[in-house]
């Protein structure tokens, strides 16, 4: 028996739901599985300054194992699918898109959640603050930057 023509086509993905919207979600939940990471790298970024790319590389190698542990998983790469799929059926019965979780840090040093409505679980781990990710970005790219220097040598 053939799924029906609604069924078929709403498993289908396009092309930059592939390579852009699930991996951005895999990103997003790499993150924040890894906060406790993602926080070790960050602080020790903003303790050493401009001697980060040097001083980090043990903090900044754990950071990258593991989210690459996730984003080499193909059971978490069918989760963040079936997230998607999930979202956009969800969008296309309603018209109203969902906002993904942001985080600020408060004055007393607690995470809170901007938008109004209830923080899903997933959001609610702790270590992720604004900011934090354009930094470690940043960082990451230095990094690979003087690696490839030192292997150009």
């Amino acid at each position: 028996m053939e799924p029906a023509p609604a069924a078929a086509e709403n498993s289908k993905l396009r092309h930059v739901e592939k390579d852009v919207l699930i991996p951005q979600i895999m990103r997003d939940r790499a993150k924040e599985l890894c906060s406790d990471k993602v926080q070790a790298f960050t602080k020790c970024c903003q303790e050493t300054g401009v001697l980060m790319v040097v001083k980090c590389r043990q903090e900044n190698a754990a950071l990258k194992d593991c989210l690459v542990g996730y984003y080499s998983d193909p059971s978490f790469y069918e989760e963040c699918k079936a997230e998607y799929l999930k979202q956009r059926e969800e969008y296309r019965a309603t018209g109203i898109k969902k906002k993904r979780q942001k985080f600020t840090p408060n004055v007393g040093g607690k995470v809170s959640s901007t938008p109004k409505e209830a923080p899903s679980p997933i959001a609610l781990k702790p270590g992720i603050v604004k900011g934090c990710s354009s930094l470690w970005w940043k960082m990451l790219l230095l990094f690979r930057w003087s690696r490839s220097m030192q292997a150009s040598r």
